[in-house]
């Protein structure tokens, strides 16, 4: 299995930038396939992004397309979410998450293994 850690959250204003990390451990890391999730309290947990275990292809939600870019380093075996002007609306809960083989990316049941999540709190 592997574990992760989730970093880099925090609190900014709007139209500021964070970098978080997800730092894994245990199994080769670079077989997994990263995700990002976030939940806002009330909310569901909504997909963000996610790469794939090469790091040649991206997938973004909506929301974020332009504003947030995922990128990994399997030598680091690290996964990160640039996140910039952000929104009051990008406050949230942030999970970083990995799965393995063909999977929906966007889709939180397909990933077998979760970060315990970071805060971030954009204010207005």
């Amino acid at each position: 299995q592997v574990q992760l850690v989730e970093s880099g959250g925090g609190m900014v204003q709007a139209g500021g930038s964070l970098r978080l990390s997800c730092a894994a451990s245990g199994r080769t890391f670079s077989v997994y396939h990263m995700g990002w999730f976030r939940q806002a309290p009330g909310k569901e947990r909504d997909f963000v992004a996610a790469i794939t275990w090469s790091g040649g292809t991206t997938y973004y939600a909506d929301s974020v397309k332009g504003r947030f870019t995922i990128s990994r380093d399997n030598a680091k075996n690290t996964v990160y979410l640039q996140m910039n002007s952000l929104k009051p609306e990008d406050t949230a809960v942030y999970y970083c998450a990995a799965a393995t083989g063909s999977v929906n990316y966007y889709y939180d049941r397909a990933y077998r293994y979760w970060g315990q999540g970071t805060q971030v709190t954009v204010s207005s």
